[in-house]
């Protein structure tokens, strides 16, 4: 696995290229490292591991005990975390524009406070809040992926 973090006081970048049978290890570098930012959105291609990222942050990272699936039909779902409190998954794929999205209680879910974790923000992009943090994802070849930011972000306190 290879990781390049930099950090500073106000900004930081993120890449971590690896296995797929690293995923866990690098859910918990990346919730460690992040674990301030409230709303997280996921970039990517479909099939390339939004869900499974997610899936693997969300029970092996969080501990979360519910059924962890990809909300695609119902656009929001709430699980519960011994480590992070409520967290808000989301699929913006069905999603037409904002407006659906704001409709949906997109907006609300955004503004709750809680841990979102965004798929296909780029649907609704305009609703994302200004320090959203923002992960793509891109497979290198069948079994080797490459997670990254590509903006710094303000993560002062």
């Amino acid at each position: 696995m290879q990781l390049n973090f930099v950090p500073n006081l106000y900004m930081h970048y993120m890449e971590f290229i690896f296995k797929l049978e690293e995923l866990e290890q690098v859910a918990n570098l990346v919730w460690k490292k992040n674990k301030q930012q409230k709303v997280w959105a996921f970039f990517a291609p479909m099939g390339v591991g939004k869900t499974t990222f997610i899936h693997t942050l969300c029970e092996k990272t969080l501990h979360v005990q519910d059924n962890i699936s990809s909300p695609t039909f119902a656009i929001i779902n709430e699980y519960e975390s011994t480590i992070a409190g409520t967290i808000l998954h989301m699929d913006w794929y069905r999603l037409k524009n904002e407006d659906e999205a704001i409709n949906a209680g997109v907006e609300d879910a955004l503004n709750s406070g809680n841990i979102c974790l965004v798929e296909w923000p780029e649907k609704a992009e305009g609703l994302l809040p200004k320090n959203t943090f923002k992960v793509y994802i891109e497979a290198l070849d069948e079994h080797t992926r490459r997670i990254f930011t590509k903006d710094t972000i303000d993560v002062s306190l």
